[in-house]
């Protein structure tokens, strides 16, 4: 099977999945948690596994012999495939819960230890950001670049804090408020998978945060480099999707944050 076609079965998964968030979405009427992962900051909900067990059962009746990784359920499928779909079913399920209408699901696919290509849908915007590799990002069809800011000082930037922020608080609450000092402003949304996205777009100049999962970036990582931009680890070190931490932007002001998470580490900041 080519990967084309695997794409163009994938671009209609997630807009069909999107349409069954959707209408669950609209339909729930309370908060349904069906059981916490860890506490009370990374809830899975029924909505959660109603969504994946969608996906994966399509994705399997379409492309049997893959491994998908997913969020919820971990590696499933032919361990010795070279084909891998990543998936997040809702990928901002804190705003889901409380009716914050900012969330997507994302599926990549993976060959190898390469992402050929991964999508990022909000339904509720109708917003389907995608990625082909080397072939450009783009939403809705219409072509999508990084943005061109060239200074930090006049960068909006986006973070966001993983379910385990407390066991690293004071470190995470430093660099915050580095880059609080040297930036134009900081926007922590609650989905990485979109943050990402927005940096592919121009609608952030760059984003950051650590303890990060394959299916956070999996798709949003291929469509940032498909865009223009960049991203590194914390120390300027190559990353791959399995990696924790990422620092993503639009090239040009790479540096200058990796300047500031250095300075805001090793400084106490009022």
């Amino acid at each position: 099977m080519k990967t084309k076609e695997r794409w163009r079965f994938a671009r209609k998964l997630i807009i069909h999945a999107g349409k069954l968030l959707t209408d669950v979405y609209f339909q729930r009427k309370s908060k349904r948690i069906e059981r916490f992962k860890k506490g009370k900051d990374d809830p899975v909900t029924v909505t959660d596994i109603l969504i994946e067990t969608y996906i994966v059962e399509k994705i399997f009746k379409y492309d049997p012999d893959c491994q998908v990784l997913t969020e919820e359920s971990g590696l499933l499928g032919y361990r010795e495939s070279p084909i891998r779909w990543i998936l997040d079913p809702l990928d901002g399920t804190v705003n889901y819960l409380h009716r914050h209408p900012h969330f997507a699901i994302s599926l990549a696919l993976e060959k190898e230890g390469e992402v050929l290509f991964g999508l990022v849908y909000n339904p509720l915007r109708r917003e389907l950001f995608e990625a082909f590799r080397g072939q450009g990002a783009f939403r809705n069809g219409k072509r999508i670049h990084v943005s061109k800011t060239s200074m930090l000082n006049q960068a909006l930037i986006a973070t966001g804090f993983n379910a385990s922020v407390m066991e690293n608080l004071d470190s995470l609450i430093q660099v915050f408020k580095g880059f609080l000092h040297v930036t134009m402003g900081v926007r922590r949304s609650g989905s990485a998978a979109l943050d990402l996205c927005y940096v592919a777009w121009g609608r952030y100049d760059g984003f950051y945060e650590r303890g990060l999962s394959p299916w956070d970036v999996a798709a949003g990582l291929l469509i940032v480099e498909e865009a223009g931009g960049l991203y590194t680890g914390f120390r300027n070190e190559p990353t791959t999707i399995y990696d924790r931490d990422f620092i993503v932007s639009n090239g040009k002001i790479h540096h200058e944050m990796l300047q500031t998470i250095e300075w805001a580490e090793q400084n106490e900041l009022a």
